[in-house]
């Protein structure tokens, strides 16, 4: 798989079901705050992983770090705001996991400068470290990917929430080829030469954030 040893790929699933839980729950209580219920009503907003998985892209974020959840059923008409709603309720997700990714690193720097990640034993701080490490660059790729301006991707919705109606239109014509585009992009490799440099972007805020933080 990709070169993935059994222990990461065993390390991974939980994180992959916590990182995608939390991506589509803040999607489903954003669109809530803005008067949509859709999600609500269908019993996906909730953090309950099982209702959140999408086989393709749970498969892709398992083997590769990136990809996507089954998509909380939303209806922007429903939005008191529909403009600032799509907008705010499309960078819910990605927004939340890269909040979540930088608490991850905050509790793995406490654990590691309080000495309490060594207590259980050389095997146990390893599996720990690596587990820490998963759900911080997990939770960074997930945003990363779907913030890109491709449909379906959340960053398709956050596009169009600002394009003019002329635009749109002109816009969504080209979302039968979406697919096309993304599958191109990620078998050549053009896709981790967007993300992964994105990525350490991130990690350097993080560390630059947590430089203020004493005892860390």
């Amino acid at each position: 798989m990709l070169g993935l040893d059994p222990v990461t790929i065993a390390l991974r699933i939980p994180v992959l079901l916590i990182v995608i839980t939390v991506h589509e729950f803040a999607h489903a209580r954003m669109a809530y705050h803005f008067g949509d219920a859709t999600a609500e009503k269908q019993g996906r907003m909730n953090l309950n992983p099982i209702n959140h998985l999408d086989p393709i892209g749970s498969l892709m974020i398992l083997l590769v770090g990136f990809g996507w959840a089954k998509p909380v059923p939303i209806n922007p008409l429903n939005f008191n705001q529909y403009r600032s709603g799509l907008r705010w309720v499309s960078f819910a997700g990605p927004m939340s996991n890269l909040i979540f990714g930088f608490v991850s690193m905050l509790i793995f720097r406490f654990l590691l400068s309080s000495g309490l990640m060594y207590a259980g034993g050389m095997n146990i701080s390893s599996l720990a470290i690596e587990f820490f490490q998963q759900l911080i660059m997990i939770n960074i790729y997930l945003a990363l990917f779907n913030l890109l301006p491709i449909p379906p991707l959340d960053g398709s919705k956050i596009l169009m929430s600002f394009l003019s109606d002329a635009n749109l239109g002109l816009y969504r014509q080209l979302e039968r080829y979406a697919p096309l585009i993304l599958i191109g992009l990620i078998i050549t490799g053009v896709l981790g030469t967007i993300i992964f440099p994105l990525a350490r972007l991130v990690l350097v805020i993080y560390e630059t954030i947590l430089q203020f933080i004493p005892g860390l």
